[in-house]
């Protein structure tokens, strides 16, 4: 009987990418409703970032990788 697979969160697929340097992901708050939000909040919300070493065994796990 073949072995089953596991299917890594669909969710996090979309937001996360590994990377050399860790795991890259897009700011939260520069979709919509921009209008109120001050120049220099959007500016500082414009570069992706990485996820914080303190989450990086729960979105490994569910991308379904390892990174050592």
């Amino acid at each position: 009987m073949a072995k089953l697979k596991l299917k890594s969160n669909r969710g996090a697929t979309k937001r996360f990418k590994a990377t050399a340097g860790g795991l890259k992901k897009r700011r939260a708050f520069r979709n919509h409703i921009l209008t109120k939000k001050t120049k220099k909040l959007k500016r500082q919300l414009r570069p992706n970032s990485l996820v914080n070493k303190s989450d990086v065994k729960s979105v490994c796990r569910m991308l379904l990788i390892r990174l050592d």
